[in-house]
């Protein structure tokens, strides 16, 4: 079945360029187009994640290149996360104006922050500002493209769909791994700049794909309950008179209920550890581990990869055994296990690569096996209070997660405190100590006895540290340059010329580095204890969401359904002659 076919009538009669506002389908589609709109869903939730996510890539590059502090940059964090959560509230709107529209502009936005906004950029609070209007955005995109979702999915079909539409947040992840690994270690963009330039040129391309192709279900369709698609028939019947205004009165407060409330908070709280591999653990890894960038992406890489493929499996599963909860009870005690193991390597500085490979790979799959399963479930949680208020429905689940992620983004530099010092000076404190190593046998002219230049600039740390800020020892003013000369005296001023920064910055950030880099290991350990509890809080709150935990059942409650949408439909076949009969009688009468 063609667009045209499918497509409102309002469009129809509409000027050719109709098609960038009208989306709406009065028909339900066929397999081919259904799939196809879908799949630009998918696509477009994996490019708006991976604009989100691109600047955990090179965060600690960013944080040098705006001489950021590791507390103002989570505190950006946080408030783009804040903004996305009452976006969220915003998109759930979208249960009167639509989705598509929403999702399509809203990838234009993103795409020109990205391309344009961010990487040009002339301080940090600009980059913030920028940032807070990318979640913004992604706010009112994480409501309307589950959404969308939801409306081309039977429940039957309903967790495989959404095991691909969380593609979005892990491919999104791993493309940005994946993009920086291979660009930043071939020199072939700017340190970080171009990694924004080549996540916004892939936004703009697949915005344009979605304004051309994207559709919606009129409200008359998707405001009903769909088991299975042997429900289309009786559907499209209903739609033909069903006036949804009532169902919409009063949104909030039908949705404002345990069931759909306590599910939001359960998989916000899981996926702590999720979003702190998101946020952090390039930093983590890098200044905990001394790993490269590349390494530390790569490791992100086969967390990612293992993610996006157990998420489509679980899904498919699921389906097929009609059942959500037992997958997420699995997923939620399997992730407590993993993230225990990992956080034990924590102060373990010397845990090798493919350690962590093995361990987060498999942390992965449990979180995948919970969240797949978990999305279906929600949905028809939400369609158990009212289908016509999915997206309401998913605001509140949005607004929950963003404001949890923000809550826990503000918290985690109070927990892990140290690690200002060591995402701000560790590189040059670790670069300056590789320079001065050649220095420890050098021995300079120093009151009566010569005495190794290391020691005489660790006796002097001041002197040093104020000559350090001058990298052309001719801008020296005397005002610094003459007490440096009648402490330390001329000859070891000379020997020390071409260590005088090194030597500087050691003296000004060395004992501080060295000091967090002893600290922020069990700091990192009592975070992920944190996430280790969100983990733990999921578990009971499976038990308030809707769905079978045997298998049997669903297949009983399947049944079912189908012989009431059979007997349904044979009462609206019946009712359908006597009704022309009607008509024609009174025709005759006429």
């Amino acid at each position: 079945m063609t667009d045209a076919a499918l497509a409102s009538p309002s469009a129809r009669r509409g000027s050719p360029l109709s098609f960038l506002w009208h989306r709406r389908l009065e028909r339900y589609p066929d397999a081919g187009p259904r799939i196809f709109y879908l799949s630009i869903v998918v696509v477009a939730t994996i490019v708006l994640y991976y604009e989100l996510y691109v600047q955990g890539a090179v965060a600690p590059s960013i944080i040098s290149q705006y001489h950021m502090s590791f507390t103002y940059y989570v505190d950006v964090v946080v408030v783009a996360n804040a903004l996305g959560a009452f976006s969220s509230l915003i998109a759930g709107l979208a249960d009167r104006w639509g989705r598509a529209n929403l999702v399509t502009y809203g990838l234009v936005i993103t795409a020109a922050l990205v391309l344009w906004g961010l990487p040009n950029a002339p301080n940090k609070w600009t980059y913030g500002i920028l940032l807070g209007a990318v979640g913004f955005v992604e706010g009112i995109i994480l409501v309307a493209t589950p959404a969308l979702v939801r409306d081309f999915s039977p429940q039957l079909g309903r967790a495989s769909a959404m095991g691909f539409w969380t593609l979005g947040p892990v491919i999104g992840s791993l493309v940005v791994a994946e993009v920086a690994t291979h660009t930043l270690a071939a020199g072939a963009t700017p340190p970080w700049r171009g990694q924004f330039v080549i996540c916004g040129i892939v936004g703009l391309v697949v915005s344009v794909i979605a304004i051309v192709g994207l559709r919606e279900l009129s409200p008359q369709l998707r405001d009903q309950l769909m088991v299975s698609i042997r429900d289309r028939a009786l559907v499209e019947a209903r739609a033909r008179g069903l006036d949804i205004s009532d169902s919409l009165r009063r949104p909030w407060r039908q949705m404002l209920h345990l069931d759909i409330i306590g599910s939001a908070l359960a998989i916000s709280v899981l996926l702590l550890i999720y979003y702190t591999a998101v946020g952090f653990f390039v930093i983590y890894f890098e200044s905990i581990f001394g790993f490269t960038a590349n390494q530390a992406n790569g490791i992100g890489n086969w967390f990612w990869a293992f993610d996006a493929g157990a998420l489509i499996v679980v899904g498919i599963v699921s389906d097929r055994l009609l059942v959500r909860k037992p997958f997420m009870i699995i997923g939620g005690i399997g992730s407590v296990v993993m993230t225990i193991i990992f956080l034990t390597r924590a102060t373990h500085p010397h845990t090798g690569y493919y350690t962590f490979v093995w361990m987060i790979s498999v942390l992965a799959v449990f979180l995948a096996i919970a969240f797949a399963p978990w999305m279906a479930s929600f949905t028809e949680t939400v369609e158990k209070r009212n289908p016509a208020l999915t997206a309401t429905g998913l605001a509140v689940w949005g607004w929950i997660i963003r404001a949890v992620v923000a809550v826990s983004a503000f918290v985690l530099p109070f927990v892990v405190s140290s690690m200002t010092p060591l995402v701000t000076y560790g590189a040059p404190v670790q670069a300056a100590l590789a320079k001065v190593e050649a220095a420890k046998p050098v021995k300079v002219p120093y009151a009566s006895t010569p005495q190794p230049l290391l020691t005489v600039v660790q006796g002097h740390a001041q002197v040093f540290a104020s000559l350090a800020k001058y990298t052309n020892p001719k801008s020296i003013p005397a005002s610094v340059l003459d007490p440096a000369i009648a402490a330390v005296g001329i000859p070891a001023l000379l020997a020390a010329q071409q260590y005088t920064v090194p030597l500087g910055v050691l003296a000004a950030h060395g004992s501080a580095v060295l000091g967090a880099s002893k600290a922020a290991p069990g700091q990192w350990q009592n975070w992920y204890w944190v996430c280790v509890a969100g983990e733990a809080v999921f578990i009971p709150l499976v038990f308030v969401m809707t769905g079978r935990w045997r298998p049997k059942r669903a297949r009983e409650d399947a049944r079912r359904h189908e012989e009431l949408v059979a007997s349904e439909l044979a009462k609206l076949s019946a009712a359908a002659p006597a009704k022309t009969e009607s008509v024609a009688g009174a025709g005759n009468v006429a």
